[in-house]
């Protein structure tokens, strides 16, 4: 089961500093897993671009990170905050579980 989880725009100073000059939103989801041994948490990230008349649509998801729907909340919520594109969310995960023992990633 997937659930919104937040929102965020990417700031137009940033986009400009990049030479971008349309809008782009990041989504983020929490991912729910019924396992065998109890539940399993991943994230999905989903940017869009507004951009001319049709928006481009870029998604990258992680199932199965954690078995704490605390730990994956609080990655949920650094993500959407460092404002975490789809194509660096395999990098972002395992640089901010790597001495975590819990996780599967």
């Amino acid at each position: 089961m997937k659930s919104f989880y937040g929102g965020t725009y990417i700031g137009k100073e940033i986009l400009a500093e990049n030479n971008i000059y349309h809008p782009i939103r990041l989504e983020y989801y929490k991912i729910e897993n019924e396992e065998d041994i109890g539940l399993s948490y991943g994230i999905e990230v989903v940017k869009t671009e507004y951009k001319e008349e049709k928006p481009k649509v870029e998604k990258n998801s992680l199932e199965n990170i954690t078995m704490k729907e605390s730990e994956i909340i609080e990655l949920l919520e650094k993500f959407k905050n460092g404002t975490v594109m789809p194509s660096f969310l395999e990098e972002m995960i395992q640089e901010e579980t790597k001495n975590v023992k819990e996780l599967y990633v």
